[in-house]
C-alpha cells in the first residue's frame, strides 16, 4: 500500500458482534475443540455464578441431535425490562453487546467467574443461531439471534436479532434456558465431546457442593448423568487419588474467609513422589496457578516446618524443609472466591490479584495450624513430616549427584557424544529436537534432516518410567539425562525455559506397541519434571505415516487405515507397503512424510484438564494392574490398532 492509497477509507470499522467473527482467537482462544468447547463453558459458567450466588441450585446442559446445546439453570432468569440508557430490553443488551453484563458491581453476583462482560455476546457472535429463553416473574419470554449474510452490503452479520423480545405466555418455571448452534464456517468442527463435557460437569458438582448438575446426550442416546456432590471437594480428592495407596485415609479439609476471599482447601497424601494441586477462582480452572496457588504454598512450608519443630522432628541445628519436600505426594484441591479476579486473558489461566497471596497466605496457616495441632490428627502430622523429611534427604542426594556429573561432564556436554546430531543453526526460536527411537531410525533422520535447524538425539533403550520412580533415580538414568542435557532446561523444581535450546521437542517413534509405550514413558517424563515444557506448546508427536501406496508412477503415504481406503485406486493394480517402523523408511522418505515442515504432519501435545490428565497418568502408568486393565477395556478398539485414543 502506498502512502497515498492509505486514507480514511482504508480504516474499517466493525459494528455490533462482527469484530469477534473477524478475530474470534482474542475471545476465546482458537477455533478448534477447546475454543468450541468454551462456547458451552461460557453459558455454564453463568448458570454456575447463578449457584454460588445462591440463586439455583439445578444445572441442566444438553447435546441434542442437530448439534446444538443448551444450558438450563433454575436461577432469576435474565431481565427483560427496558435497559435506562440502550432502551432495549436487557436480555437483548446481554447477547449483542460486548462488555455488558451484571458481574462488574456485586449487587447481583458478589462472585463470578465471567467479568469481562463478554461471554454471552461472543457466543451469540460465533453461533449460527440461538435462542434464549427467560422464566421470570411468572412470565416466559423468548428471544432468537441469527448470523445472517446481507446481501446489499455483501456482508456477514453476526448474533442479530431475527425475533423481537416476545413474551411466549405464564409460566409458574423460573430460570433461563440458552440453546445456540456453533458455527460450522467458524469452527474446525461444531461436534462437542461428550466426554469432555461430562469430565468438566462432573468437576463443576465437587466444586460446587448440593448444586445438581445433569447432562443428557441426546445424540448418543445414553442414559443422563447426574453430578451431586455433598462432599464437595473432599470428595473430589478421594476420587482423584482412587487409583493410589492414600497416606491419610480422611483428606485434610480447610476452610475460611478474610477480606472478601473465601478460601477452600482438600488435602491428601499418596505415596506417589508428584506433587498435584489443582486451582480454582471462582470455579475457573486456574491451570498457570497464580497469587492464591502461592500463597497456599507458602503457608503449607511455614506450617508444618513450625509443627516439625515443635514436634521435635527437626531439631535446633537443622535447617528447615523446603516446601517441594513437604508436597511430594500431595494431592491438593484449592478453590478461591474473589470479587475482582484479574485473569490473563479471556481463557483465564492464572490468576494475577497480587492482594490474593497475603490473605490465601493468613488463612491456610491459621486453619492447617489448627488441624495439626489437634492431638486427633497426630498421627497424619507426623507421618507427612517423617515423609517430607525422606523426601529432603533424596533431594538433596541426588543435588549432589548432579553436581557431580557436571563437574565430571565439563557442563553436561559429556553425556553426549556419539548420541546427538546437533543443528548448525543457533538459533532456539527456530531449531527442533527429534527424539527417535533406536539407531536404525536415527541413521535414517540424520541423514534425511536440515542439519541447519533439525537434531537428531536417538534412545539407545527404553527409558525408565518414571511415574513411581524418585528424582534421583530419574537422574541416574541415562536416555533421561541425555534428553535433560540436549534441552538445558534442568528439571523438576530447577526447570527453567530460559535455557531451553529447542522450539520444538518432536517424539518420533514406531507406529507399534513398543513406539507407543515409549512414547508414553517420554509423555509422562515430561509430565512430570518438565510441565512447563508442554504447557507452553513445545512438544510435539511426530506422525509418520503407516502405509504407502504405489500405482503408475505415483507414490501416496496414508497416515491410518481411514486414509487408505481413499487412495486406494479402484481400476488399475497397485501395492501397498505396511511401514512397521521408521527405520524402513530411507532418508528421502522420512523427510518427505515425518520431517519436512511443509509437508509433515505434527500433533501438539495440550494440557486441557490437569485433574484428568493427572489421572490418566496415574493409570496407565501407575503400578495397580486393575485400574489400568479397567481402562484400556473401556477405551481401546482392539479390532482397530490405530484407533486407540487417550481423551483429552
Amino acid at each position: 500500500m502506498t502512502q497515498q492509497s492509505y486514507t480514511s477509507k482504508s480504516i474499517q470499522v466493525l459494528e455490533g458482534l462482527d469484530a469477534v467473527r473477524m478475530r474470534p482467537g482474542m475471545y476465546i482462544g482458537t477455533t478448534g475443540q477447546r475454543g468450541l468447547h468454551h462456547l458451552l463453558w461460557e453459558i455454564v459458567d453463568n448458570a454456575i455464578d447463578e449457584a454460588a450466588s445462591g440463586f439455583c441450585d439445578e444445572i441442566i446442559i444438553t447435546l441434542h441431535k442437530d448439534g446444538s446445546a443448551s444450558v438450563w439453570d433454575n436461577g432469576r432468569g435474565l431481565p427483560v425490562d427496558p435497559h435506562p440508557t440502550l432502551g432495549i430490553p436487557g436480555l437483548q443488551v446481554i447477547f449483542t453487546h460486548l462488555h455488558a453484563g451484571g458481574k462488574f458491581g456485586h449487587q447481583n453476583y458478589e462472585y463470578s467467574g465471567g467479568l469481562h462482560g463478554v461471554g454471552a455476546s461472543v457466543v451469540n457472535a460465533l453461533s449460527k443461531w440461538m435462542v434464549v429463553d427467560s422464566y421470570r416473574d411468572w412470565e416466559h419470554w423468548q428471544m432468537r439471534f441469527e448470523t445472517v449474510y446481507n446481501k446489499k452490503e455483501d456482508k456477514i452479520h453476526s448474533g442479530v436479532p431475527a425475533t423481537p423480545l416476545t413474551k411466549v405466555g405464564n409460566t409458574r418455571k423460573r430460570g433461563s434456558y440458552v440453546r445456540f448452534l456453533p458455527d460450522e464456517d467458524v469452527f474446525d468442527d461444531i461436534s462437542f465431546n461428550p466426554e469432555i463435557v461430562s469430565r468438566r460437569l462432573r468437576e463443576l458438582a465437587y466444586l460446587n457442593k448440593g448444586t445438581k448438575i445433569i447432562f443428557v446426550d441426546e445424540k448418543s442416546g445414553e442414559p443422563s448423568e447426574e453430578f451431586l456432590y455433598d462432599g464437595g471437594i473432599v470428595d473430589y480428592v478421594k476420587v482423584l487419588n482412587e487409583d493410589k495407596s492414600a497416606l491419610n485415609d480422611i483428606p485434610i479439609y480447610l476452610a475460611g474467609s478474610k477480606d472478601g476471599v473465601v478460601c477452600e482447601v482438600a488435602i491428601q497424601y499418596t505415596d506417589a513422589y508428584a506433587e498435584s494441586v489443582y486451582s480454582y477462582v471462582n470455579s475457573i480452572p486456574t491451570p498457570q496457578g497464580g497469587s492464591h496457588e502461592t500463597g497456599f504454598r507458602s503457608a503449607v512450608t511455614k506450617s508444618l516446618n513450625e509443627y516439625a519443630r515443635r514436634s521435635g522432628h527437626l531439631k535446633e541445628k537443622d535447617n528447615n524443609l523446603a516446601g517441594e519436600d513437604y508436597r511430594e505426594g500431595m494431592t491438593a484441591v484449592l478453590t478461591v472466591k474473589v470479587k475482582n479476579p484479574q485473569f490473563e486473558g479471556q481463557t483465564k489461566g492464572r490468576l494475577g490479584n497480587t492482594e490474593v497471596r497475603p490473605v490465601i497466605e493468613n488463612i491456610v496457616l491459621e486453619t492447617l495450624g489448627a488441624y495439626l495441632e489437634n492431638l486427633n490428627n497426630t498421627d497424619t502430622a507426623n507421618n507427612i513430616v517423617l515423609k517430607a523429611i525422606k523426601a529432603s534427604k533424596v533431594r538433596e542426594a541426588a543435588r549432589k549427584a548432579r553436581d557431580v556429573e557436571r563437574a565430571k561432564n565439563d557442563l553436561e556436554a559429556a553425556p553426549l557424544v556419539g548420541k546427538l546430531s546437533s543443528a548448525t543453526g543457533r538459533n532456539p526460536k527456530e531449531n527442533e529436537l527429534f527424539i527417535v527411537e533406536g539407531d536404525s531410525a536415527g541413521g535414517s533422520a540424520k541423514q534425511g534432516r536440515d542439519r541447519r535447524f533439525q537434531a537428531i538425539l536417538p534412545l539407545r533403550g527404553k527409558p525408565l518410567n518414571v511415574e513411581k520412580k524418585r528424582i534421583d533415580q530419574v537422574l541416574g538414568n541415562e536416555e533421561f539425562r541425555s534428553i535433560i542435557t540436549a534441552l538445558g532446561t534442568n528439571i523438576d523444581e530447577s526447570f527453567s525455559l530460559d535455557g531451553l535450546k529447542y522450539d520444538k521437542v518432536i517424539i518420533l517413534s514406531d507406529a507399534d506397541q513398543d513406539g507407543a509405550h515409549i512414547r508414553a514413558i517420554l509423555l509422562t517424563f515430561f509430565y512430570r519434571y518438565m510441565r512447563e515444557l508442554i504447557a507452553n506448546g513445545h512438544v510435539y508427536i511426530g506422525m509418520p505415516p503407516l502405509y504407502l501406496v504405489k500405482y503408475g508412477d505415483k507414490a501416496i503415504y496414508a497416515y491410518n487405515d481411514k486414509e487408505l481406503e481413499q487412495i486406494i485406486p479402484k481400476d488399475r493394480k497397485y501395492t501397498i507397503q505396511r511401514y512397521k517402523g521408521l527405520g524402513e523408511m530411507n532418508p528421502e522418505q522420512l523427510w518427505d512424510t515425518t520431517m519436512n515442515p511443509a509437508t509433515r504432519k505434527l500433533m501438539r501435545v495440550e494440557l486441557t484438564d490437569a485433574a484428568q490428565e493427572d489421572r490418566i497418568i496415574s493409570v496407565l502408568m501407575g503400578d495397580k494392574v486393575e485400574p489400568r486393565r479397567d481402562y484400556i477395556s473401556k477405551h481401546a478398539d482392539f479390532y482397530r490398532p490405530d484407533n486407540f485414543v487417550i481423551p483429552s
